[in-house]
């Protein structure tokens, strides 16, 4: 007997390669938007699948299907899945931890120098005017020399970010879970964060964590989106209790708030943090993986 393994999107070609030998995959292109309807429909032949961050594989979405064996979500995350369920329901969860921490380190260092420099806002107002005249007060940023960068979350990608900021001169305060956020709050020029998305955490960043920051502070979110409360964000922007925000993820993805569209100094991009050649295809060969050895008997690599 073959099994059956859905992809849910378009992988890198090395998940197939893994994977097409031994099983019958079924591909589906890839969709930032699933219902939940919708991934039972896609999901009622898998014994596996390889789902993305954006799928909701809810309790009822498990019970769907009596075959499914195994879910590898391609993520470090599994905030989209009802691990609860899946444990009682006998379905292994894998994620794929590890090679995203470089690559995310690069991009918070990349947002964190782009909000502080006024980069985007320089790139705008060359491409509307073709001209790029010098003056004096000109787009002045904020250097980072000297600076104190707040790390909220000192994992994997947070102990990256602080290597990184210790290289441009910065001073590092970083906090663990259940750690205190009072001397982080008051004393950091940047915040960044690098939290799990639980509970616990869903708006640690809220608007009476953002009123104890310091004037003229940034923020900089590539974790998960709803670690911030972005109305409570916005509030904090308009009325120049922050100086301007970077972020790669959002409290309600894929949409954006369009009130942080319309600030000149919010940096966003569209959810990139993992996104080099290296790590995706890292996380699409540990992604295969686990759904290979499970398949064949054996202990996957990262099981949740």
């Amino acid at each position: 007997m073959r099994y059956t393994v859905v992809l849910t999107a378009r992988f890198p070609d090395v998940a197939r390669a893994l994977l097409a030998p031994h099983f019958d995959l079924i591909e589906h292109p890839t969709e930032p938007e699933r219902s939940e309807e919708d991934v039972i429909t896609i999901l009622a032949d898998a014994d596996a699948a390889i789902t993305l961050l954006s799928d909701p594989i809810t309790r009822r979405v498990l019970e769907s299907n009596p075959n499914l064996r195994i879910v590898s979500n391609f993520a470090v995350g599994t905030n989209n899945i009802d691990v609860d369920a899946a444990r009682e329901l006998g379905i292994t969860v894998t994620n794929t931890p590890g090679v995203l921490t470089e690559a995310t380190a690069d991009l918070t260092m990349a947002l964190l120098l782009a909000v502080t420099r006024r980069v985007v806002e320089g790139d705008r107002e060359v491409r509307e005017t073709g001209r790029s005249p010098w003056e004096p007060l000109k787009l002045l940023g904020a250097s980072l020399q000297g600076k104190r960068l707040g790390i909220l979350g000192m994992g994997r990608i947070g102990s990256a970010v602080a290597t990184r900021a210790r290289a441009f001169g910065m001073d590092v305060l970083g906090v663990r879970r259940g750690e205190p956020l009072d001397e982080l709050l008051a004393t950091s020029d940047i915040l960044s964060i690098h939290a799990p998305l639980t509970r616990e955490t869903h708006h640690i960043i809220d608007a009476a964590a953002l009123a104890r920051m310091k004037r003229d502070a940034y923020l900089v979110n590539t974790a998960r989106g709803p670690l911030v409360d972005e109305d409570a964000l916005c509030d904090a922007l308009d009325r120049g209790q922050l100086r301007g925000a970077a972020l790669d993820v959002y409290e309600h993805e894929p949409a954006v708030n369009p009130r942080l569209l319309a600030m000149p100094n919010v940096v966003v991009v569209p959810h990139i943090g993992s996104a080099t050649e290296e790590a995706r295809n890292a996380m699409a060969r540990i992604a295969a993986t686990n759904v290979l050895l499970f398949l064949h008997g054996q202990e996957p690599l990262h099981r949740v």
